[in-house]
């Protein structure tokens, strides 16, 4: 085990740019606690655990992720310590692989960017921690029609992960990535993730995240997209597991014209906390973005929205919009929904809206009245909630075992009269 308020270990085989990461959240950290639900940020939550409970493996000890690649588009294999490695070739123009031992050049100035090291204990630890990953490299002109498909399991009790990928889209490029975090049922451990992407001019790069984590794991994911001109991102997060899953998402829409489409669904069930915080900033001139979530909590869950979008001086002609509907079907879930605006130009079209309440006793009269009995009728409402939201997943071909996953959990506790 290492202590997380010391310095991590030397590593003379260090890149400099990731030492200097490492020992600049190090020193971060030893200033920081855990979170308190009196700041904005992580209001409505109470955390319940302490990070500094947990350990980390120490050099040369197994690695606590298991870090399987399923990909159409190239095959990798998993070391030792769980950095990917590729076994087979990947199309022209694409590079993926470890971003300790290359990619150096274009990966090295946008490595921890876009997620400060000292915005709170999760992020410092990962930067003083986390000394490889993941990278994926999209050349300028290349278009990958697959998706990269990245299964990341948290394997041990006791332990803190850290995966950590970035992605780079070069301009007039195309790629998309699925990526899964799951874990075991038994399995007590922190993830604490993170995803960087940064989109060139006129290219498009599509995420979906699937979270299926076990009912002991808990999950703090940071995500932050930068786009240039014209850029589109698409974001997309399925959160069906664990015992608290968050993810903070950013995105700064620097380029004019530059397009962000955000989709959103979940569940949750037992004692489970699923808490999202979305921030929106619209910096270039005509920038658009859209959010759409939709989720539903039963049992003792909870569910958090917060969603900020703000429009700066200069991005005139701005279009944004945030939505989130959220289904409460149990006495003891709660949800909490509250989008937010901070406009500072004066030509711009905006808004948001958010919903949560239980189901429609008119239409699971209607649906009885059409020969349905009223579990089959509140089947049905809970299919056709999601379904607004799942058939916006731009990745087609996972979209019938999300619909499987969701109706699942529901079907589950109408069996065991939870709902």
């Amino acid at each position: 085990m290492v202590s997380l308020k010391s310095h991590p270990p030397i590593d003379p085989t260090l890149p400099t740019w990731i030492a200097d990461l490492q020992h600049s959240a190090a020193a971060a950290l030893a200033d920081l606690s855990m979170p308190s639900p009196k700041l904005e940020e992580w209001r409505y939550v109470d955390l319940g655990f302490d990070v500094g409970t947990f350990g980390m493996a120490a050099k040369g000890q197994p690695s606590s992720l298991d870090i399987p690649f399923r990909s159409e588009v190239g095959a990798l294999a998993v070391t030792d310590g769980g950095i990917a490695e590729l076994v087979n070739e990947l199309p022209t123009g694409v590079s993926f692989g470890s971003v300790r031992r290359s990619g150096e050049d274009y990966v090295a100035e946008r490595f921890g960017a876009g997620i400060p090291g000292g915005r709170d204990v999760f992020t410092a630890i990962h930067q003083a921690f986390a000394d490889d990953g993941a990278f994926l490299h999209i050349s300028s002109g290349t278009a990958v029609a697959e998706p990269f498909t990245l299964e990341i399991s948290a394997t041990q009790s006791g332990m803190i992960s850290l995966p950590h990928l970035t992605v780079v889209v070069e301009d007039n490029a195309e790629a998309s990535a699925i990526v899964y975090f799951t874990s075991e049922e038994d399995v007590e451990a922190v993830v604490l993730s993170q995803v960087e992407v940064t989109i060139g001019k006129n290219s498009h790069f599509k995420l979906t995240v699937v979270q299926q984590w076990g009912d002991k794991t808990r999950a703090v994911a940071d995500v932050a997209y930068t786009m240039a001109d014209n850029a589109t991102g698409t974001f997309t997060e399925i959160g069906l597991g664990g015992a608290y899953s968050r993810i903070r998402f950013d995105a700064k829409l620097v380029g004019n014209g530059s397009h962000m489409e955000i989709v959103g669904a979940y569940f949750g069930d037992s004692d489970q906390v699923l808490d999202y915080r979305y921030f929106l900033d619209h910096i270039g001139v005509g920038t658009t973005s859209n959010m759409f979530l939709k989720g539903a909590v039963e049992d003792d869950a909870e569910s958090v929205f917060t969603g900020m979008i703000r429009i700066e001086e200069g991005a005139q002609k701005a279009n944004a919009h945030q939505t989130n509907r959220n289904l409460i079907l149990s006495d003891g879930a709660s949800a909490q929904s509250v989008p937010n605006l901070e406009i500072l130009a004066n030509d711009v079209r905006c808004g948001h809206g958010s919903t949560m309440g239980p189901l429609d006793k008119d239409q699971r009269y209607y649906l009885m009245s059409r020969g349905l009995d009223k579990a089959q009728a509140d089947r049905l409402q809970v299919k056709g909630f999601f379904e607004e939201a799942l058939v916006k997943v731009p990745h087609q071909q996972i979209r019938d075992e999300l619909r499987i996953a969701i109706n699942d959990k529901f079907v589950a506790a109408q069996s065991e009269g939870r709902v």
